[in-house]
């Protein structure tokens, strides 16, 4: 169907956002909020697969799969991203 779907983590909450296959991060940021698209400096990401294969975003880091990525990044199915904007 040309779709995927990406996660976005918080302290409190965990949602699913679909996307067109292909779509880079800034068009990831603007599913969550047009306000991101705008101010996106870059995306903290890490697989699900890594993600469940040790654990916890801590370990992600401690293990090198979690990642900084730019705007032309192309975002997968099951990324889990952390978008940072400028204020």
């Amino acid at each position: 169907m040309g779709q995927i779907v990406f996660l976005t983590v918080g302290e409190d909450e965990c949602r699913a956002w679909p996307l067109s296959k292909g779509a880079d991060a800034v068009e990831g940021a603007a599913a969550v909020h047009t306000d991101l698209a705008k101010r996106f400096v870059r995306a903290e990401v890490v697989s699900y697969d890594d993600f469940i294969r040790v654990g916890s975003m801590k370990e992600a880091k401690a293990q090198g799969v979690y990642r900084l990525e730019g705007k032309t990044y192309t975002v997968k199915d099951g990324d889990i991203m952390h978008i940072l904007a400028s204020t």
